[in-house]
């Protein structure tokens, strides 16, 4: 066998720009969902942080 044959298949990689949209879209979703949940809260309760 010679050794520049390799007996293994060759690993499908993913290009790291896909990793890149993937956390910018969730981090998007994230910062999407924290700024309505403080407008929603603004908006029924007039105030966003309140201790009681």
């Amino acid at each position: 066998m010679s050794p520049a044959v390799s007996s293994h298949g060759k690993k499908i990689s993913a290009p790291d720009n896909l990793y890149t949209v993937i956390l910018a879209l969730a981090f998007c979703a994230v910062l999407a969902t924290a700024a309505f949940v403080a407008y929603e809260c603004y908006a029924q309760y007039e105030t966003i942080f309140s201790i009681q």
